[in-house]
Order: C-alpha cells, then structure tokens, then sequence
C-alpha cells in the first residue's frame, strides 16, 4: 500500500472515533501522519508485586514526572528521512544509528522507543493476563497458526515479514484494535537506552531519551555495576555459534564469549536461554533497576521468551523477536547480540514521543 498522506482533522477524527481516544494522529515537522497509541502513567506496584508505589522510569524524563508517553502503533518505515507509523506497510530494516536519526528528525520529542518504554508495555502485559501473540513462524503465529498477517517479504521461499497491523487484535499488546501491533515478532526492534560495553549492562537514567549516544558513549549513561557472564567459557573460534552454557549476570565477567580481538564487535560465539530462566551467579543479588527495566526476570513466567547475549564489544538493545523465533518471540524476548552497525531484514523500529 502506496504512503498516503491526509486532511489532518479528517484523518484524526476518524482515528480517535475509532479507537475512542485511546489512539490519535500525530503530524511531525513535515506535517506527515502517524498513529500513536496513549499509555497513561503507571507505578512500579501497579505492575510488579511489591515494588515501590512511585512511577515506572519510562515516565520520568529529566526528573520530570510525565502523565503519558506516545508509543507508535505499528513498526514504522521511512519516508523523506523521517520515522512513520501507519497500517499496511512493509517496516523499514535500518541500522540502530539510521533508526535514531529518523525518530529524532521528526521534531522535539520525538525518539526512537527506549528500553524502558519497551519495559513498561511487556511488565503491564504480563500483569494484565495478556501476552500478545504475532508473526513469529513464517507469517503466522506459532501457537495460533491460523492467525496470519499480509506477507510483504519472503526470505528463502517462505513467508518473512508482513505488513505492520495486518494480524488480528490479538497482536496488539492488550488483544485490542486500539492497541499496539507487533511487539511479538514481524521484526526485532531496535530500542534505546540499554547497551552492553563488554559485558557491562548501560542504562539510561529513568527514560531520558537525549542523553548523548555514540560508539561505546557512556558519558551521562548508568553504570549498573552489573555484567553478563557465562557458565561456561568462550573460545576463540571465528564463526556464530552458541558456545554452550547460559548467560548469567553477577558482579564481573569471567567468561567471554569469544576471546580473540572483539574491538570491531564481531559477530562470532553467544549465548541464549530463555528470560524467565535468566541467573545471577552464586552470591550475587540482581538490582531491582533490571527486573523494572526487563532485562532481569520478576519470577519464572515470562512466557518463555528467549534472550541472546554476546559479551564482548559493544552491543545495543534489539527486543520482541522476528518472523523466524517462534515460542522465543514475544514482549520479553530481548537481543543483547547485535553491533549498532547491524542492518538486517530482520531488524526494525518504531519512534515513541514525549511531549517536552
């Protein structure tokens, strides 16, 4: 489908009719449409037991308490330099810089999605009963494999991705149409705010979507004190291959990877288990910060989603799983494997917005 732009009130109108308010139509600097979905503030105890009565870091920006965040509603593809969220397209696969750069053209406010944006949504799932289905097996769900989507690419004769909303509601995180689509699957996405400098876990401060990025930055970053290790040692063997064991975090890494020269973030020996089943080494208590943040586990049912790991070099955040991950898929799975320089079909976005 050809991208089409409209009458701004029309358009608007329609959408926020439709989905009674709870989506509305954005128009960015170039005065180009996207739809965005509301998610209104929410506490830490609203959506982990337990947890402090004070809002989820996603609301927080600049130590401002905000009263929602914008997220867009479907994966988003590029036109005239810019990040769009609209139904029925093929997503756009960008490198996680280029996909920085087409969510921040857009205006103030505008970003790529963070982390713990991404966080947020996959905890009020979790807490909510529904955790949303999508393209995780070749166009189809793998545990509803009559729900497809419109396939828009296919990869070694079979069905790939498939254009953005195109599944039923039960794609959308509330199993809603006035939800948002495609966090399980389609494509992985890329989100700022967490990164990983040879093991070491990076955060952004609560959800401040500026603080300055770069090759290895961490200049006004987090240092979570925080590493993923192995329980098994790394090797120095220069293919992709699981080199056996399972990630772990604790308080140092012992265990890299893959032991030869990783100063250009290669892309040789990982490790994968599922998030649920995610360790702290003997001794060692994981900060609340990462079960808020989803990068640690709250217990042992995240719906058996899956997370990779390479540990050495510098890796950003990639989340939800793509078209070929299966039972792997969804709003836990968590990519902690790919350089910033990574441009895949496999590999998508979507822009998010806060007002200033």
């Amino acid at each position: 489908m050809p991208f089409v732009l409209s009458i701004k009130d029309t358009y608007r109108q329609a959408v926020e009719s439709a989905t009674g308010g709870k989506n509305t139509v954005m128009y960015d600097d170039k005065g180009n449409p996207s739809i965005m979905v509301c998610i209104p503030k929410f506490n830490l105890s609203d959506v982990i037991a337990g947890a402090p009565n004070t809002p989820h870091p996603a609301f927080i920006v600049n130590g401002v308490v905000k009263s929602e965040i914008w997220i867009s509603k479907y994966q988003n593809i590029v036109h005239d330099g810019r990040a769009y969220s609209l139904p029925f397209q093929d997503p756009t696969y960008v490198t996680y810089d280029q996909a920085k750069q087409y969510c921040a053209a857009k205006g103030p406010g505008w970003h790529l999605m963070t982390n713990a944006e991404w966080a947020a949504i996959a905890l009020w799932c979790k807490k909510n009963g529904f955790m949303p289905r999508g393209n995780n097996n070749y166009g189809k769900d793998h545990s509803a494999t009559h729900e497809r989507g419109k396939v828009t690419y296919q990869s070694g004769g079979q069905d790939a991705r498939v254009a953005t909303g195109s599944g039923p509601a039960s794609w959308a995180h509330n199993g809603m149409n006035d939800g948002i689509f495609d966090l399980n699957g389609n494509v992985w996405e890329w989100v700022d705010g967490l990164k990983l400098i040879d093991g070491k876990i990076y955060v952004h401060q609560d959800n401040n979507y500026n603080t300055p990025e770069g090759p290895r930055v961490v200049d006004q970053w987090v240092d979570t004190g925080v590493y993923f290790d192995n329980t098994t040692a790394g090797n120095a063997n220069t293919t992709s291959s699981d080199i056996g064991g399972d990630p772990v975090l604790g308080a140092e890494r012992t265990n890299p990877m893959y032991t030869g020269d990783a100063s250009t973030d290669p892309y040789y020996g990982y490790s994968q288990t599922t998030f649920e089943a995610l360790a702290a080494k003997s001794g060692f208590t994981v900060p609340d910060l990462l079960k808020y943040l989803a990068i640690a586990p709250i217990d042992a049912n995240h719906g058996g989603d899956g997370i990779w790991v390479r540990n050495y070099g510098e890796r950003v955040a990639t989340r939800g799983g793509s078209w070929s991950n299966g039972s792997l898929a969804g709003v836990f799975a968590l990519g902690l494997d790919d350089a910033r320089s990574n441009s895949a079909h496999a590999s998508g976005f979507r822009s998010a917005y806060i007002a200033p």
